[in-house]
């Protein structure tokens, strides 16, 4: 595969803008490991191999077990999870599959029983900019390192 372009050079405003935006995510005050997951799972769905290999890196390096980032496509029939993280991750799914899902209210329901209001301003963020992160890579072919 090779690069359609250089996210990092074509356009630096808006490049910036999104960096901008993912450092608020980074300083938000959510938990550095469930902001992992969180974009972990949105780039499995969106099949972003540049996010997968970055995320798992990252998630890696702050002390998650290879076994949760295994089983995380699977996280609803695992017990590895736990119900913040399980309701993190089902407004995960809503949100990046939103034209099937429409987030339904069973899944607000249960980020509603763990998260404050801030805290899901802050997480539906977080995911919507992973999924911007997801669609520039694969959209424009960013191939991830070879370690």
């Amino acid at each position: 595969m090779h690069p359609r372009l250089n996210l990092h050079e074509v356009d630096q405003d808006a490049y910036k803008a999104v960096l901008n935006l993912a450092t608020y995510v980074n300083r938000c005050g959510l938990e550095h490991s469930l902001l992992e997951l969180v974009k972990l799972r949105a780039s499995q769905i969106n099949g972003c191999a540049y996010c997968i290999d970055m995320h798992v890196k990252d998630a890696r390096k702050a002390g998650e077990s290879d076994q949760r980032m295994h089983l995380l496509a699977a996280w609803r029939e695992s017990p590895l999870f736990t119900d913040r993280e399980r309701a993190a991750l089902a407004w995960t799914e809503s949100l990046t599959r939103i034209a099937d899902t429409h987030a339904p209210d069973e899944d607000y329901d249960t980020l509603q029983a763990q998260f404050s209001p801030g805290e899901m301003m802050k997480l539906s963020v977080a995911i919507g900019l992973i999924n911007v992160w997801n669609r520039l890579c694969v959209g424009f072919r960013s191939v991830h390192s070879v370690d």
